[in-house]
């Protein structure tokens, strides 16, 4: 489809028309010669003298090519588009943060896979997270894992792809062997920090008592919830251990609760399986279809058309001209 970006310019077409009929001609002073018997020729001829010039008068075939150059020259400023059928893309709509414990308690094998073999629990986290991770097109999704200390595994990227490799690399006790999950809130707040997203969730996941963190989970989740974060918590492993490794439910239920999010507690794959089902119907996939139109501008058609049409007119006017010169006899 043809449309212009600038319709309104077509209003100039007419101003020639105007500059003819509103405007006085061009004068042009010239020498002119004095004779004494002026008004005998005068009497003679019975013309009343007048003042007024003479006005040139163009080829009619000229005037039609002033007529056209002018035409091509306003269209070429109404600048004409070719306008492209609609693409359409879909937009995230959420930033979904994944906050996973990698301490050394992670290694303790009391989970079972889909084969009924016993695994370590970060080999259960793992599995369960790459089919959470497969039906979440439309977010972009960030990886922190954390131990001892916290880090960024995967910054927030539409590539779930690349998400789930990453995921599928992690060990327990990369991080070190304690728990500092009040700091992987912390550094979560901070990749928020640009993220222009109408919804934020953080989904933490750890098996045992923040032990090391330099700010408290509960001050960490206040801090969340005043940027408009909900904090979803997942506690895995045994709640009647004792040391380090004490799951301390008590603080994971009031993280979600400051933050209008939801506790959930997973003894075995098929309940952490179950968790991350009812995550993905609760946080709800969004997404902004954005449409656009490419355009292509064409304006430098009818201008190359009127350079065209002028040079050849240039050339017609010039060339008989030239052979006037050349079949001239030589004196």
């Amino acid at each position: 489809m043809i449309g212009f970006a600038h319709p309104w310019l077509a209003l100039l077409l007419p101003l020639p028309l105007l500059v003819h009929f509103l405007l006085p001609p061009y004068r042009q002073a010239q020498a002119g010669v004095r004779v004494p018997f002026f008004a005998a020729l005068v009497r003679t001829t019975g013309e009343a003298p007048d003042s007024a010039g003479v006005s040139a008068r163009r080829p009619g075939w000229r005037l039609i090519v002033l007529v056209l150059c002018w035409a091509l020259l306003v269209l070429a400023l109404t600048r004409p588009q070719r306008i492209e059928p609609p693409l359409h893309r879909d937009q995230p709509t959420r930033d979904l943060l994944l906050l996973v414990d990698l301490s050394g308690s992670m290694d303790t094998r009391d989970f079972t896979d889909e084969a009924g073999q016993t695994v370590d629990r970060v080999a259960a986290v793992k599995s369960v997270l790459d089919a959470f991770l497969a039906g979440r097109k439309g977010d972009r999704v960030g990886v922190v894992v954390f131990g001892s200390a916290a880090f960024v595994l995967v910054p927030f990227t539409t590539d779930l792809a690349l998400v789930q490799r990453m995921v599928a690399e992690m060990q327990a006790g990369m991080a070190g062997p304690r728990t500092v999950l009040g700091d992987a809130i912390g550094l979560g707040i901070t990749l928020f920090a640009d993220s222009a997203m109408k919804h934020k969730t953080i989904i933490a996941l750890t098996d045992g008592n923040d032990t090391a963190s330099q700010v408290p989970p509960a001050q960490a989740a206040r801090i969340a919830h005043d940027r408009g974060i909900t904090i979803h918590t997942v506690a895995i492993g045994d709640p009647a251990a004792v040391g380090e490794d004490k799951l301390d439910e008590a603080a994971l239920r009031d993280v979600a609760q400051v933050t209008g999010g939801g506790f959930f507690r997973a003894s075995d794959r098929a309940g952490l399986a179950e968790i991350y089902r009812r995550l993905d119907a609760i946080e709800v996939r969004e997404v902004d279809t954005v449409s656009a139109r490419p355009r292509t501008d064409l304006f430098w058609w009818p201008l190359g058309a009127m350079l065209v049409l002028s040079l050849g007119a240039q050339a017609i006017r010039l060339v008989p001209r030239r052979v006037r010169r050349v079949a001239e006899p030589a004196r």
